[in-house]
């Protein structure tokens, strides 16, 4: 192959000149970087914001990697060192962030902050979860100093709709000089999203990459073939798939009874497999199934991996929407006897394995079943969910990377998470439960779990595999793998803690016009985004002018009213000839009246009266243009400021804020206690603290009903019987917390705000225990849930415990610190980090 031509050569050239630090950058990577990594660099490098929106695995990170170098070059003319935040949705990824970035720059200038784990936080490159920046910027903290950059990562988590209103806020908050990168994963609005960052943040370049760096091919597993899924030259279901389901569908063998690798052809004997499969009729018989309906074998899990590892297809991350599917698949490779590992690698995994664990309690290692889970990675496979503990999940990402776990079955967290590509992909199901019924995935979601096939610089290309199920038809899985439908929208709302804090920041009018500026409004109507900016900018400029018309002896604005409204009336005397003698000489009463203001007020004697009125003339005639914006604004749909009004509403009725004759809001002394409340109980808390109704509670029990309040259900646990309750003052305070929910609920049905779930107590008494130094294995018997949902659940509870020991008076705090350090022992203390 012939290298670049001279033309080819001399633009490059050009290009390196004009972006020397981009050029040096890509020069030192291990791969060439892609034209919209190089694109994402030269508009930081030329100083502008950028949003990168781009598929799974393209190497988005890049190019906020990028806008860390550039904030670790030296600058000593500055007064702070330059700073760049790296802000991420989930602390498993920020901890692998941090890892990453720490093998650059060393561990002196890295940090690590996401809530649980606070590590070197002055540091010029600091890693963090969202949450941690939002609260940095209500705080004005001094870590705030000399940030000239902020990487989102997976930035679309704005449309999560518990989390998601976290990175709007950050948005809209960061000093206007900061420049942000937004790595999004492809999207089907990136152009709107974009047109509302370039609104509220300023000059923002929208790169959108639909490329993928490793090509993906995508397979139907039909008995124990893989067939293409596309037709190379149609781009549409191939006929292979389907000339293939017709022959085994129509093959009449000689063991046609027995033969359960075909089914019927025809929707009559479908239908009556279908009819097979219902229960029978009371008293009744259950039907027999027709002699001439069978069904297509699938494939056993063990012998997946097997026709995997023939294709030289592993390592392979298997999708099951399933927990208790994931642990089973992992069993049934383990009961198949397979290993999939050489001896050295079996040595290295135990190795590696052991190291990680080191700091865990051998008492509670049967507990979490670590030796069945050795024995599982020394195969080469292993589980990946949520139930898993937080140690073990990040030795299994460790050794997948490593190459020598070979196997994973996740379930679709995976898919959103941590960076763990894979040579393949297989989906079992194209089907989930949501919590309530169950639902075909999106297309969005099928490119996410698709994504992670194909390693950039060890594949050639990426596999996808959808293993035949009954009822499947090609032709819609082609569809649903060929579209690329995953709209961004907004989740955000205005919360009490958001509306204290924006309060106390910026008073109420422009705690307004910010929310105004949200991109739930940009979306609800585009045009008030951008009139919102505009009165922000002409905002400063009125300030300005304000400031250069300020007199000595007396308030010019008030004597520029005057004049102002004493020359607007002459103007119309002037053009007004026609009207009649009353008239006339009633505008004469007023034109006399406000001469002897205007000459009595202080300033008519400044020296400096003309120059002052010089800038008064410009404040008015801004003011007037201002206050048409303000107009418009109000005429449209106003969604998000109207919410926020009735949370205010809701503040000012228990005395959180106050309001002034003259529209001014303040906060109370509670109101100042709630800006550091964060969560989505953030009222309930608030009232919780200033009524006093824990403030009987010893460690236990106050842990036990931190828990309460942030613990959710999943939809099919039951509630628990007053039995499982802890005793004594605890129930007391329960009693009087979930009384105080009833009120606060109806409160914001009168107010039409939605309100919040009633509290749950099915892990009360799990953490009751916990708290007094139970065991391991009991607490877990009790909490009837898997160790790592247990480990999530506590450190919930303790972020609020956290909070209450910071806002809480006297004798709670102490008991909340108490009640902390109870809940952070054993597995829910580990940090690998």
């Amino acid at each position: 192959m012939s290298g670049p031509s001279p033309a080819e050569r001399y633009a490059q050239a050009r290009e390196e000149r004009a972006h020397p630090i981009t050029a040096a950058f890509a020069a030192s990577q291990r791969f060439t970087l892609d034209p919209f990594q190089i694109a994402g660099c030269h508009a930081l490098e030329e100083g502008r914001s950028v949003l990168v929106a781009a598929p799974t695995g393209a190497g988005k990170t890049i190019v906020g990697e990028f806008a860390v170098h550039l904030a670790m070059r030296d600058s000593p003319e500055r007064r702070h060192p330059s700073k760049a935040f790296y802000t991420t949705p989930m602390k498993a990824l920020s901890n692998q962030k941090f890892r990453e970035l720490v093998d650059v720059y060393g561990a002196d200038d890295v940090g690590l902050l996401t809530g649980d784990t606070n590590i070197n936080g002055n540091a010029r490159i600091v890693v963090m979860t969202t949450e941690v920046l939002r609260n940095m910027l209500y705080a004005d903290s001094p870590a705030l100093r000399g940030l000239d950059y902020v990487v989102m990562d997976e930035v679309h988590y704005l449309a999560d709709r518990f989390r998601g209103a976290v990175w709007e806020e950050v948005i809209i908050h960061l000093p206007p000089g900061v420049r942000l990168v937004s790595l999004s994963a492809t999207v089907s609005n990136a152009e709107e999203f974009g047109d509302w960052l370039d609104t509220v943040r300023g000059d923002t370049e929208v790169i959108v990459s639909e490329v993928r760096p490793v090509p993906l091919e995508q397979h139907v597993l039909v008995r124990g073939d893989l067939l293409p899924l596309f037709d190379d030259r149609a781009g549409v279901a191939t006929a292979q798939v389907n000339q293939e389901l017709m022959r085994i569908r129509s093959f009449k063998g000689p063991n046609f009874e027995n033969n359960r690798r075909v089914q019927s052809m025809n929707s009559a004997r479908q239908r009556g497999y279908e009819a097979s499969r219902r229960r029978p009729n009371k008293g009744g018989t259950r039907p027999v199934r027709s002699a001439n309906v069978h069904r297509i074998e699938r494939l056993d899990r063990p012998d997946v991996v097997q026709l995997l590892e023939r294709a030289n297809l592993l390592p392979a991350i298997f999708f099951i929407f399933s927990r208790v599917g994931c642990d089973a698949a992992v069993q049934q490779v383990r009961r198949s006897g397979m290993r999939l590992t050489s001896q050295d690698e079996r040595r290295e995994i135990r190795a590696i394995v052991e190291e990680r664990t080191r700091t865990l309690l051998d008492e509670d290692l049967a507990v979490l079943g670590y030796y069945d889970w050795l024995d599982n990675l020394e195969r080469g496979v292993a589980a990946h969910h949520a139930g898993l503990l937080p140690a073990f999940k990040e030795v299994v990402e460790e050794l997948f990377q490593r190459k020598l776990v070979k196997a994973v079955f996740a379930t679709e967290t995976l898919a959103l998470g941590i960076n763990m590509p894979a040579r393949t992909v297989v989906l079992e199901k194209l089907e989930k439960f949501n919590g309530e019924a169950r639902v075909a995935i999106t297309s969005g979601e099928y490119t996410q779990l698709t994504g992670r096939a194909g390693r950039r610089g060890i594949d050639v290309e990426g596999h996808a595999v959808i293993q035949w199920t009954e009822g499947l038809d090609p032709q819609a899985v082609a569809a649903l793998a060929s579209r690329r439908t995953y709209p961004l929208n907004s989740s955000f709302r205005p919360t009490y803690n958001m509306a204290v804090n924006l309060i106390d920041q910026f008073g109420r009018a422009r705690a307004r016009e910010i929310l105004e500026s949200s991109f739930a409004q940009f979306q609800a109507d585009r045009a008030v985004v951008g009139l919102a900016r505009q009165v922000r900018e002409q905002e400063e400029s009125l300030a300005g002018y304000e400031q250069a018309m300020t007199c000595d002896r007396g308030d010019f604005t008030e004597y520029s009213r005057i004049r102002r409204e004493l020359s607007d009336l002459e103007k119309i005397n002037r053009k007004d000839l026609t009207a009649g003698r009353a008239t006339r000489d009633q505008r004469q009463r007023q034109i006399a009246s406000l001469r002897k203001q205007m000459q009595r007020d202080p300033c008519h004697q400044c020296p400096d009266r003309e120059n002052h009125a010089r800038w008064a003339e410009r404040y008015w005639k801004l003011k007037r243009t201002i206050d048409g914006l303000r107009r418009q604004i109000e005429t449209r749909t106003g969604t998000v400021a109207r919410i926020f009004d009735r949370v205010v509403d809701v503040l000012a009725e228990l005395d959180y804020v106050q309001l002034a004759v003259d529209g001014a809001t303040s906060l109370t002394g509670a109101g100042r206690t709630m800006r550091r409340i964060y969560g989505e109980r953030d009222l309930l808390v608030a009232e919780s603290l200033r009524t006093g109704i824990w403030d009987q509670l010893d460690a236990a029990s106050l842990a036990a009903l931190a828990c309460c309040l942030v613990y959710e259900p999943r939809r099919d646990e039951g509630g628990p019987g007053e039995q499982r309750l802890p005793r004594g003052p605890f129930r007391t305070a329960l009693s009087a917390t979930d009384d105080l929910w009833q009120r606060l609920d109806d409160l914001e049905k009168e107010h039409h705000l939605p309100g919040t779930e009633s509290i749950a107590t099915g892990l009360a008494q799990a953490m009751h225990s916990w708290a007094r130094g139970v065991p391991l294995d009991r607490v877990l018997v009790e909490a009837d849930m898997a160790a790592g949902d247990f480990v999530r659940w506590s450190k919930q509870t303790i972020d609020l415990l956290d909070q209450l020991s910071l806002v809480a008076d006297g004798g709670l705090a102490s008991t909340a610190r108490k009640a902390l350090d109870s809940v952070r022992r054993g597995i829910v203390a580990y940090s690998s980090v």
